[in-house]
C-alpha cells in the first residue's frame, strides 16, 4: 500500500503534466491568432488598397421616362352655338358636360338679377335638403355614437382621396356626408342641438324669393348629342378634323390660346368625343412611329390620356415634324383650351443606373448550341462595366434599357454575367481591358 507522500508525488507528477499540455496547447491557439489577424489585416489592406486606385457608385434601382414636351393644338369637330345678345345667360350645363337631342344649355334672362334669385333659390334647397337629413329621426334615432364616428372617417378618408384625384363632384359629395355625419353625431350626444328653426327660415325664405322668379326670355337648346363648352376661340372652322392634312409647322406655330369677347356667343358644341392632338417635334432620331401608343400629359391636369399616334409629317426643316395623336378620352381639363404644353410619353423604365463614364466594352468567347445540338464558340463583343468583387476586378454585362443624357438603365436580370443591384461599379481607374 502506497503511503501517502508516494500518493501526493504520483498527483503532483499528473498536475506538471496537464500543465505541460495546456501550455502547448495556449501557445498553439495563439500562434493560430496571430495567422488569423495577420491574414485578415493583410486582406484589409489590398481590399482597401484596390478600392483607393479606383473610384466607384454602387448599382441602384432608378426610374426614367422617355417623352418629348411640345406646344400642342387641340382638333375637334366644333359648332358655336349663339343667340341675339339680349339679356342676361344662364348656363344649365358645365363646360365638359354631355348633351343630349333637346337637352337645356341656356336661359336668357332680361337682366342678371333674376339668375341671382335662381341661383339662391338652389343655394337654400340645397342646404335645406342637407338639414333635413341631418334632422331626420330615423337616422339619428338609430345611429350610435361609435359607428357614426367610423362614418365620419370613412367620410373624411375618401374626401382627401378625391380631392387628391381631382375628382371634386365625388369629393362634394362625401363632404356633404360627413357634414351630415357630424352633425348627427352633435344631436346624437347633445339632445338640445336642433335644426327644425333653421329650416322653417329657409323654407320661408324660398317661398318669398319664389314669387319674384320670371320665366327666361328664351331657352337655347341642342338639337343633338355633343359635348358642350362656354366659350369660342375663332378656329373652330380652321383646327377641325377634315382639315388635318392641310396642318403646316407655320399654322400650329402661329395658334394662341385665346377666347373670342363676343356677347352672342353662347359656347359651342363639340361632336363626338374623339379628338386630336397636334405639334411640331424633333424627330430626327425615329423615336416616334405611326401606330405608336402613347400617353399625354398636359399642364392644366394631373391627369395623363392614352393615345395613338395617326401622322408624322415631315417638312423643309428635318427638326420639325408635325405630330398628330388622336385620342377618345374627356373631361372638362380637356376643352378649357386650344393650346398648351403638353408631355408625350412613349414609355417608362425602371432599371440599374450606369453612368456613361463607366460603360467599357468587352470580347467575349462563348459556346453556344443550335438546335441540332452542335457546339460553337462565338465572340461576341458585349458592353458593360467592371465592378469590384472582393479583391477582383470583373467585368459585367449591360442590357441597357433606356438611354439618357450622361447614364443609362440597364434592366435586372436573374443571370451573375449581368450586372447586379448593389454591385460596385467601377466609373474611374479601369481601361477597356479592366486593367
Amino acid at each position: 500500500m502506497k503511503t501517502f507522500e508516494e500518493v501526493l508525488n504520483a498527483l503532483g507528477e499528473k498536475i506538471l503534466f496537464v500543465c505541460s499540455l495546456f501550455h502547448k496547447l495556449l501557445k498553439r491557439l495563439v500562434v493560430v491568432a496571430l495567422v488569423v489577424v495577420i491574414f485578415f489585416s493583410v486582406r484589409a489592406y489590398f481590399k482597401n488598397d484596390v478600392e483607393d486606385n479606383y473610384t466607384t457608385e454602387s448599382a441602384l434601382t432608378s426610374h426614367a421616362i422617355s417623352s418629348t414636351k411640345f406646344n400642342g393644338v387641340f382638333i375637334r369637330d366644333e359648332e358655336i352655338v349663339s343667340f341675339d345678345g339680349n339679356g342676361a345667360v344662364s348656363y344649365n350645363i358645365e363646360d365638359g358636360g354631355r348633351l343630349g337631342n333637346g337637352s337645356v344649355i341656356a336661359e336668357i334672362y332680361a337682366s342678371d338679377s333674376q339668375i341671382l334669385v335662381n341661383r339662391r333659390i338652389e343655394e337654400l334647397s340645397k342646404e335645406l335638403e342637407l338639414l333635413q337629413r341631418i334632422q331626420n329621426p330615423g337616422t339619428s334615432d338609430s345611429a350610435q355614437p361609435a359607428s357614426i364616428a367610423s362614418l365620419i372617417e370613412d367620410s373624411y378618408r375618401n374626401s382627401a382621396y378625391m380631392r387628391e384625384l381631382g375628382d371634386f363632384e365625388d369629393f362634394e359629395t362625401e363632404k356633404e356626408n360627413m357634414l351630415v355625419n357630424l352633425s348627427t353625431y352633435q344631436i346624437i350626444v347633445d339632445s338640445s342641438v336642433d335644426f327644425s328653426q333653421r329650416i322653417s327660415e329657409i323654407n320661408s325664405e324660398i317661398s318669398n324669393l319664389k314669387t319674384s322668379v320670371t320665366l327666361p326670355n328664351n331657352v337655347v337648346t341642342s338639337d343633338r348629342s355633343a359635348y358642350f363648352v362656354s366659350y369660342a376661340d375663332g378656329y373652330e372652322e380652321l383646327l377641325k378634323k377634315s382639315e388635318i392634312d392641310s396642318l403646316t409647322v407655320e399654322m400650329l406655330e402661329g395658334v394662341s390660346d385665346k377666347k373670342l369677347d363676343n356677347n352672342t356667343i353662347i359656347g359651342k358644341l363639340i361632336n363626338g368625343y374623339d379628338w386630336y392632338i397636334a405639334g411640331v417635334i424633333d424627330n430626327t432620331k425615329k423615336n416616334y412611329e405611326i401606330g405608336d401608343s402613347v400617353q399625354l400629359k398636359f399642364e392644366s391636369c394631373p391627369d395623363k390620356f392614352s393615345g395613338k399616334i395617326i401622322e408624322l409629317k415631315n417638312s423643309e426643316n428635318p427638326q420639325k415634324t408635325i405630330i398628330i395623336v388622336s385620342c377618345n378620352e374627356f373631361n372638362y381639363d380637356l376643352v378649357q383650351h386650344r393650346s398648351e404644353r403638353v408631355e408625350i410619353i412613349d414609355g417608362e423604365y425602371n432599371g440599374l443606373k450606369v453612368s456613361r463614364e463607366a460603360i467599357r466594352f468587352k470580347n467575349i468567347t462563348e459556346t453556344v448550341t443550335d438546335e441540332e445540338g452542335i457546339e460553337t464558340e462565338v465572340t461576341t463583343n458585349y458592353k458593360g462595366v467592371y465592378i469590384i468583387q472582393g479583391e477582383q476586378v470583373v467585368f459585367k454585362k449591360l442590357d441597357v434599357i433606356y438611354e439618357g443624357n450622361n447614364y443609362v438603365l440597364s434592366a435586372e436580370k436573374n443571370d451573375k454575367k449581368y450586372l447586379s443591384l448593389y454591385d460596385e461599379i467601377i466609373v474611374k481607374g479601369v481601361d477597356a481591358d479592366g486593367k
